[in-house]
């Protein structure tokens, strides 16, 4: 009720993160756009979630004041909302990009296809590959995670796929997801890279301990445009997320995992990426319990990060020591594909046999697509 009755513009003056010990805080509050909060500006958080859900909320309006909002706004109000709430909300909220093709067109639900591989076997990978076009996956991103991260393994991968792209001329953009750094010199040796991608957090220790700064994504953004690849678009990040990495690395500054979680969104906004997603459920259940848990972080991250504006889809996903089956996975799917989702990931049988863990199939996809249309 204390937080219902929080004035939005407080987050403007009281900064949860301190200003000088923190670039995300910065780029947050000095990107912040006075005129398009203003339709908002002496709503409290309770009646900006009853706002959200009322007609005066369009499509239209919500795109207007995104750039409004900041993260922690974002994340009150999510806490005041039951799921049909997040989902309703998220649902008028449209976010498209572009590389290669369009994504983020209401009543389309694109995929990652994920081939990854334990040892990054060519033939493991394409046969995943092949796999997953037939069924009609991979219209986000092809995208490997390397089991060897160095940047000549990565320079092969990147080659593999581009091969595959161009020979069968596949409207779709590939990424490696190591590290940043490790793209940059891919892009320096000539390599044929489409996205860039990193993983970020909600503050500055976070993305320290992941071993990169905001400079360092935009000389990497630099350096993916100058390669002028694609064809009805320049978004050329791709980034992921998931509540509880500033936990886990102990750059929180006591903020709850959520609202770390929203404010990796604006660090993600800033840099018009093509796609982000949440990868849910990957950190175990030390951070995320059980099924419940998962569904609903799911939720809250889909509705915070289209409310901010960022082309969000989720790794509908859990780990094997959670308090979780594939059931909470298919309501959690089916959920999202209501509520609008940008993408998903497509796995064989759900199974990723590197990074082991279960998430999203071919089979998933192909549901969501016939049920929900």
């Amino acid at each position: 009720m204390r937080l219902a009755e929080l004035p939005l513009r407080a987050f403007l003056s009281e900064a949860l993160v301190p200003y000088e010990q923190d670039e995300v805080t910065r780029l947050i509050l000095d990107t912040h756009d006075l005129a398009a909060f203003a339709p908002v500006s002496h709503l409290t958080v309770g009646d900006f979630r009853n706002w959200l859900l009322g007609d005066d909320a369009t499509p239209a309006a919500l795109g207007k004041l995104r750039s409004g909002l900041t993260p922690e706004m974002v994340a009150a109000v999510s806490k005041l909302m039951r799921n049909q709430d997040l989902i309703l909300v998220a649902k008028k909220c449209r976010v498209t990009t572009a590389f290669r093709n369009t994504i983020g067109l209401p009543g389309h639900l694109s995929t990652r296809l994920q081939p990854n591989h334990p040892t990054d076997n060519i033939s493991g990978i394409a046969a995943s590959l092949l796999d997953g076009l037939l069924y009609g996956n991979g219209d986000a991103v092809i995208g490997i995670n390397p089991a060897t991260d160095n940047v000549s393994q990565a320079i092969k991968l990147m080659g593999l796929m581009d091969d595959v792209i161009r020979k069968y001329d596949i409207p779709t953009q590939s990424c490696v997801l190591t590290h940043v750094t490790n793209t940059l010199e891919a892009i320096e040796q000539g390599a044929p890279v489409d996205l860039v991608f990193q993983s970020i957090g909600g503050t500055e220790a976070t993305n320290s301990s992941f071993g990169f700064s905001l400079s360092t994504l935009q000389e990497a953004q630099d350096a993916a445009l100058s390669l002028k690849r694609g064809t009805v678009g320049n978004n050329v990040m791709y980034f992921e997320t998931g509540q509880g990495s500033s936990l886990s690395a102990n750059a929180h500054h006591g903020i709850d995992q959520q609202t770390c979680e929203a404010r990796a969104y604006a660090v993600a906004r800033h840099f018009d990426p093509l796609l982000v997603n949440t990868v849910v459920g990957f950190i175990g259940p030390e951070y995320l319990y059980d099924g419940k848990e998962i569904i609903r972080a799911g939720l809250e991250d889909h509705f915070c990060g289209k409310l901010l504006g960022v082309p969000m889809g989720c790794d509908i996903c859990y780990t094997n020591h959670a308090e979780a089956d594939q059931n909470d996975m298919d309501n959690l799917l089916t959920l999202l594909g209501v509520a609008g989702c940008t993408f998903i990931m497509g796995i064989p049988g759900s199974d990723d046999i590197m990074l082991n863990y279960q998430t999203t199939s071919f089979h998933d996809a192909l549901y969501a697509r016939r049920s929900l249309t």
